[in-house]
């Protein structure tokens, strides 16, 4: 859901920075204690990182000034927590606005608040509320993905609904309208990203257990044994 250059005023531009800022800020300094605490995590970094940037960069034509495709953003809001997605979701969002024109520079404060700190924020507590709840590991995954997903482009909507406000009915009505035309390729974005979801963390509760056991994100699995740790997610 990047919004394109030159799409949003440079006000509200401005608006999108500042209220960015502070989650970026602070999700840098998670990043540098996460690789200063835990070297051994570097790889997943980077795993959570790729995902992102590869699905967030499958985009299909929308809203004029937009796109849809998924974000991968709940693979790294369920590894180190939504902080680090702020910081790593905006320098996807560098390198796919440079070389790939895919988003801009001056919306890239918007952009990051839909895609790295909105939706990561959603999804982690949604996988929260399903483990407490006692729910399997996977379903728990499936609607972190699906809701990063589905409340990214919420507020996409509603930025372009501020952007655009409908002469009726408003920001509101704008809001509506941009959420239909979203809804016919992001719900089945989002159900496919769920799935991708499932399939990469059993992939890397086998080739990463001791560190996803670290983490948390594998229950009641011994450190030493990660094939059978791959059974719980």
């Amino acid at each position: 859901m990047h919004i394109a250059e030159g799409i949003l005023s440079p006000t509200q531009c401005a608006i999108w920075y500042a209220a960015s800022a502070p989650f970026v800020i602070h999700g840098a300094r998670e990043v540098v204690r996460q690789v200063r605490h835990h070297p051994e995590n570097k790889l997943l970094l980077a795993t959570a990182g790729a995902f992102t940037f590869v699905l967030s960069a499958i985009k299909l034509p929308s809203v004029s000034g937009s796109s849809s495709h998924p974000t991968g953003t709940g693979v790294g809001a369920i590894l180190f927590k939504p902080p680090v997605m702020a910081f790593l979701g905006m320098i996807v969002l560098i390198f796919q606005a440079l070389p790939l024109a895919h988003g801009g520079i001056s919306t890239l404060g918007a952009n990051t608040f839909s895609m790295a700190i909105a939706g990561p924020w959603a999804g982690y507590a949604f996988y929260k509320l399903t483990k407490k709840l006692g729910g399997p590991d996977a379903l728990a995954v499936f609607l972190c993905m699906v809701f990063s997903d589905f409340v990214t482009y919420c507020v996409t909507s509603v930025q372009l609904g501020i952007a655009f406000p409908d002469a009726t009915s408003g920001v509101w009505g704008a809001a509506v309208k941009f959420l239909g035309i979203f809804a016919i390729t992001q719900i089945p974005l989002a159900i496919m990203e769920g799935l991708v979801g499932i399939v990469l963390f059993r992939f890397l509760a086998k080739v990463a257990g001791p560190q996803l056991h670290q983490l948390g994100v594998l229950r009641d699995a011994p450190v030493t044994e990660p094939v059978k740790e791959a059974a719980h997610v």
